[in-house]
């Protein structure tokens, strides 16, 4: 180190050259997928080599010689015919080395395509205080180089051209988060800029307003609980999201519930602008998760509607277990079908609770009629019993045979060929 600080304070007369041993040509190109590229590798003046102790290798994998040494033995040329996308986002390593291994030279080889018209460009405001955005990228999206995507915004009418600063990385990289100064009551104009070594391409342009894409967070406090004594009912309370209480806005709701050991939610889609709900026809004794959604209409009187929120929190509950008033009873339950009596009566306290919980959740009492009607028509005899006003005295039918097989359950049960 002191000898070469010497050197450079006192020997003005020393130069040091920075003349590489070796360029390769071209250097760093782009290239089409499916094209050839030929390269060459020359030495330097001062490189004591010669040409034809060189060799290539492409990515660390050593490449067979393609062609003979030329200019004096002081260069080497390489041949690659139909590349392949780069594997490498930073490019692929074509290198020249000496004999022994040194590394000469190298250059990168951005093998690609052009980006596609990005596409699917849709934006959202979370309670009107900023605006996100995120598009696609077109085609299948993948060029193989480095391609940026800039999203660009400006007011319709009078407004300057500005660029989103905010992007997204890992499996959101193709949106944008502008976060502040936005105008309230005019329309934005945005698009999408991609661009790459290879060439560009620009989206379509859409134009909104902020309070036509409003969002929010979701409902605030949501609660499940029993009802009273009744074994296939639950319900759900929550609160207004907090974040839109100074809004001039209308609320559309959303439930959906699933039971604990299962991924299938169940939607209930219309609950309106109440902010409570009766779930009804649940299996009794049975863990359930709720979640409720919102979606903010005509926030300062915009005519569109809004975009839901995300789901709140899985709320869980069970429903009470059936038969709790019986748990002391040993006796065998028949197996006999009901009879008339006792259709009659389940029959009438459904259509008194359809009654009674029509202004809860709108769909599940229809659901729940329909799930009924399957049943009753499963057997000619269950349409039979519903059917009929009365049915002969059991005094008037003929007594049974002297031995009588056990019946199938109700489901289970033919069908009269008569039906």
């Amino acid at each position: 180190m002191l000898s070469l600080v010497f050197l450079v304070l006192f020997g003005p007369h020393v130069l040091f050259s920075t003349t590489p041993v070796a360029v390769i040509e071209p250097q760093d190109p782009a290239l089409l997928i499916g094209s050839s590229l030929t390269a060459t590798c020359t030495l330097g003046a001062g490189a004591e080599l010669q040409a034809g102790a060189l060799y290539w290798t492409l990515n660390g994998r050593r490449l067979p010689p393609s062609g003979p040494a030329s200019l004096g033995g002081r260069a080497l040329s390489i041949t690659l015919q139909r590349l392949n996308g780069s594997q490498q986002r930073s490019g692929d390593n074509l290198v020249c080395h000496a004999g022994d291994g040194r590394v000469l030279a190298g250059s990168c080889l951005h093998v690609g395509m052009p980006p596609e018209k990005p596409v699917n460009l849709t934006c959202w405001s979370r309670n009107t205080k900023d605006l996100s955005c995120q598009w696609s990228p077109g085609g299948e999206g993948e060029t193989f180089i480095p391609t940026q995507y800039i999203l660009k915004y400006k007011l319709r009418w009078y407004g300057r051209e500005k660029e989103c600063e905010v992007y997204s990385a890992g499996q959101q990289q193709y949106s944008c988060h502008i976060p502040r100064d936005l105008a309230l009551f005019t329309p934005y104009e945005i698009w999408v800029e991609a661009a790459n070594q290879l060439g560009s391409n620009t989206s379509d342009v859409i134009s909104l307003d902020i309070l036509d894409v409003v969002t929010t967070d979701p409902p605030d406090s949501v609660a499940v609980s029993r009802v009273g004594e009744q074994e296939d009912q639950l319900s759900v309370h929550w609160a207004s999201p907090p974040a839109l209480k100074d809004f001039l806005f209308q609320a559309k709701y959303q439930i959906r519930y699933r039971l604990e050991d299962s991924e299938e939610w169940k939607v209930v889609e219309d609950v309106g602008n109440q902010t409570s709900c009766l779930l009804a026809g649940l299996w009794p004794g049975t863990v359930y998760f709720v979640q409720v959604r919102c979606n903010p209409v005509g926030i300062y009187g915009s005519r569109k509607p809004g975009i839901w929120s995300d789901w709140s929190h899985p709320t869980a509950a069970s429903t009470l277990p059936t038969g709790r008033l019986q748990a002391e009873s040993c006796e065998p339950k028949s197996s006999e079908p009901p009879s008339n009596s006792t259709l009659r009566r389940e029959l009438k306290q459904f259509f008194g609770w359809v009654r009674k919980h029509a202004a809860g959740c709108n769909g599940m009492s229809i659901k729940l009629y329909d799930q009924w009607r399957v049943w009753q028509q499963k057997t000619h005899k269950a349409r039979n019993q519903v059917g009929k006003e009365m049915l002969p005295s059991p005094h008037s039918l003929p007594p049974p045979p002297h031995r009588q097989p056990d019946l199938p359950a109700v489901d289970q049960m033919p069908q009269d060929d008569n039906s």
